[in-house]
């Protein structure tokens, strides 16, 4: 049955245009947002103090975006291990002033050569368990970062390159405070302590997980900065630590397939940014193997025949959204994969195919579990859909220097503290269980399968938004397949309802991954669910600890906004 959004506006219309978050509807803020940072010439917003503070220095010398983001990155392998780091991937876009070019760069981990359709699979011939597939050599992927690091400093960079590991290398030898969010996640983390490196760096002589304000240092991650800044990247795809990765992942338990070869091929992969029109602005991000950029892009180009700004945020802007979502991760989980393996429709983001899509919205009761839709395609095939979502081990950092230049970037290890495996001081990934772990389904192909060479299907979003040509917003998350939904609603907030990067970082979340939907746990969450559950939702409260970080390009200079669910910082000039 097709439905007209025209009668999505039942509720009282939004406060004027730039009113303060305070007089939102009650519920649409979940946690107080610190005040915008402003700036005049450059900004950097990471995920800790110390990888702010160690791109700001970079910045303020003189250094350009790219050079800031390698200083940023190397800061949170030490400090922000159990998200991102040497051992995993990632993917930037970087904005050249000079050019006004926007160029993204894919570093996704990849899966060894030798590997099959049959890889997740046990000797019956049923799919692992996930936990059985995290922990040990089997899910860890060709590393992509320190190549990135390099591809990006070659091709963008300014200062030196072996001067951008020096805060860093610093502090990994003389310490630093863990702060209540590692503290936290060691505690937590399953299966941490099976492993010697990991034990020794994460828990104390007793054996207890490090206690906020316990002294890390990590001088196997100096060394092998100290060897990055020397050397470059050689030396993690053929050289000596490329030897010690793959003797940790082969004779670790549930041992992995990667080789010299997997490790000596990888390339990282330039490729051209995927872009959706959206209220007169141009929203980019990156294309497959990321699902990111087509999912938020078919999201937002189902909403746009609505009125989000009349709506405000509410319950019923909220809807609207799930029920958009929803359609769009249908597509998502049955089309979308790296796109060097597997053909993908042409018209995911044709707009005639996103008004179709958007009439199946019911403005008064949710679809359940949505469809995929038939889009515009030349090569259709038979398939089936993979809708396991991505767990959340991630980061996301935007910078801005003081010539224009940007970075928008999403790097991680998968899952937090990854295979848990570590070497050289910093922990190796599990990207593969990225993968399907079922390679058919009714006799179909999944197209996320295992394949050798296959670059697993990510939802990290990094994100630039241009208005007449330049960019004009920066932003992303880390969050697991909910990156898409944070981005998505960020995007909205700014461009429909005039908040500031802070506030937009604030607002309540509400996910759903084409099933029953999480709303995020706020005082007032149980008349939130119940508003959705007046509209047919099966909904649930839980955590929805996003990581936003955003930066806003003004006539006035620079807005940062910082997550403040977590411990990132804005800072500029």
């Amino acid at each position: 049955m097709r439905h007209s959004l025209a009668a999505a506006f039942v509720i009282a219309a939004a406060p004027a245009l730039g009113q303060a978050t305070q007089d939102f509807p009650e519920g649409t803020i979940a946690v107080a947002p610190r005040a915008a940072v402003q700036a005049r010439d450059f900004m950097v917003v990471a995920a800790h103090p110390l990888a702010s503070r160690a791109g700001y220095d970079v910045l303020a010398a003189g250094g350009s975006a790219a050079d800031a983001a390698v200083a940023v990155q190397a800061m949170l392998t030490l400090v922000e291990p159990q998200s991102s780091g040497l051992g995993g991937g990632g993917f930037l876009l970087h904005w050249d002033a000079a050019s006004a070019e926007l160029t993204t760069y894919d570093a996704r981990e990849r899966a060894p050569l030798a590997a099959g359709p049959e890889y997740w699979l046990d000797a019956e011939g049923a799919p692992v368990a996930f936990w059985d597939a995290v922990v040990g050599g089997r899910s860890v992927g060709v590393p992509g970062t320190p190549l990135l690091l390099e591809t990006i400093h070659a091709r963008h960079g300014r200062l030196p390159w072996g001067d951008l590991f020096a805060a860093a290398i610093a502090s990994a030898e003389a310490g630093f405070p863990v702060s209540a969010r590692l503290a936290g996640a060691i505690a937590n983390a399953r299966a941490l302590d099976r492993f010697a490196p990991a034990r020794e760096l994460f828990f104390d002589a007793d054996g207890a997980p490090l206690a906020e304000g316990a002294v890390m240092r990590n001088r196997a991650l100096a060394a092998s900065l100290r060897t990055l800044a020397a050397e470059g990247a050689a030396p993690f795809h053929s050289g000596a630590i490329a030897r010690d990765i793959l003797a940790t992942v082969r004779g670790a338990e549930n041992p992995g397939m990667l080789s010299m070869q997997d490790m000596e091929s990888y390339r990282v992969i330039a490729r051209d940014p995927v872009c959706m029109d959206y209220r007169g602005h141009r929203v980019c991000g990156m294309g497959p193997p990321s699902s990111g950029a087509l999912t938020v892009g078919q999201i937002l180009g189902m909403l746009e025949g609505v009125d989000l700004r009349a709506l405000g945020p509410g319950p019923q802007s909220t809807h609207l959204f799930l029920e958009a979502a929803r359609l769009a991760f249908a597509d998502r989980a049955l089309y979308m994969a790296d796109a060097d393996f597997v053909d993908m429709p042409e018209g995911l983001l044709d707009r005639a195919y996103l008004a179709d899509r958007a009439a199946l919205i019911d403005p008064a009761t949710s679809m359940g579990v949505a469809a995929p839709g038939t889009p515009p395609w030349e090569e259709a095939r038979a398939r089936a859909p993979h809708t396991d979502p991505e767990h959340g081990g991630t980061t996301h950092f935007v910078i801005v220097d003081g010539d224009g230049n940007m970075v928008s970037a999403t790097t991680t290890i998968e899952q937090g503290f990854g295979s848990r495996l570590m070497t050289g001081g910093f922990l190796l990934n599990n990207e593969l269980t990225d993968f399907a772990r079922a390679p058919m389904a009714d006799g179909r192909p999944v197209a996320n399968r295992v394949e050798g060479g296959k670059r697993p299907r990510s939802s990290m979003s990094p994100t630039i938004v241009l208005r007449d040509g330049a960019p004009v917003i920066l932003l992303g998350s880390p969050g697991g397949a909910a990156i898409i939904h944070y981005t998505a609603q960020a995007i909205i907030a700014m461009l429909d309802w005039d908040l500031d990067p802070q506030a937009a970082t604030a607002l309540a979340h509400a996910v759903t991954f084409n099933g029953p939907v999480s709303i995020e746990a706020t005082p007032d969450a149980e008349a939130r669910a119940e508003a959705l559950a007046a509209r047919g939702h099966e909904v649930t409260v839980r955590d929805l600890n996003s990581g936003l970080h955003i930066i806003r390009i003004t006539d006035d200079g620079l807005l940062g906004g910082a997550d403040p669910r977590r411990e990132g910082r804005a800072m500029g000039d």
